[in-house]
């Protein structure tokens, strides 16, 4: 989704190859999400294979979160957000396979990490295979599931840290939509945990509607 009249983003968008079958459903996603209706948009579509579904959603939430946290980088620096946070109670640690010690970082950095890792992963044909015929590894979903999660807290550390600048901006409406999408798609395919979702249950449970607080 193009969010913005102007199109800052923290890092260059990842696309997807024309004349591939990603590129396809692609499209088909950008047309269904046209109609407005989010829970439907994020169903895996008949006939579909999930793997495809789920590499092309991975990508669009990526690029997605890159251009709203594009619009706040002023705002996120090492001294208004020395810790990687949600709030007072929930701090984030960095770790990768070559950080394996989980590493106290301030957001930026944090997230500059995070953006960096998960666009590797992306560009790994090995692990998002792009082209016909090449299949995707048997640990494709538990990677998915890893990048989520991981997305998931910069959209916390927005929320928490700021929202203020983004109302100030103008964008708070395009951010609830982004995630509003963005939980849809983690429960119709049980991507994160709860309990990494606590940061932002209140608000999970009012965008979504759900009847049980």
């Amino acid at each position: 989704m193009s969010f913005f009249s102007k199109t800052k983003t923290f890092k260059p968008q990842r696309k997807i190859k024309e004349g591939t079958k990603q590129y396809e459903l692609k499209k088909f996603a950008d047309a269904t999400l046209g109609s407005g209706n989010l829970k439907l948009a994020v169903m895996l579509p008949e006939g579909e294979d999930l793997h495809e579904w789920l590499a092309v959603n991975t990508v669009d939430f990526f690029n997605q979160i890159n251009m709203l946290y594009g619009t706040i980088t002023e705002y996120c620096t090492e001294q208004s957000c020395p810790v990687m946070s949600a709030g007072p109670k929930y701090e984030y640690h960095w770790a990768d396979e070559q950080q394996k010690k989980p590493q106290k970082l301030s957001a930026p950095d944090y997230i500059n990490r995070l953006m960096n890792w998960v666009q590797d992963l992306l560009d790994n044909e090995n692990i998002f295979p792009s082209r016909m015929g090449y299949s995707f590894p048997k640990n494709f979903t538990t990677v998915v599931k890893t990048i989520f999660k991981r997305l998931f807290r910069v959209y916390a550390h927005m929320y928490h840290h700021h929202f203020q600048d983004i109302t100030k901006l103008g964008e708070e409406a395009h951010l609830n939509t982004s995630f509003k999408h963005f939980m849809y798609f983690v429960r119709e395919f049980k991507l994160i945990k709860k309990n990494e979702l606590v940061p932002l249950r209140e608000l999970i449970h009012k965008l979504l509607d759900d009847k049980k607080k």
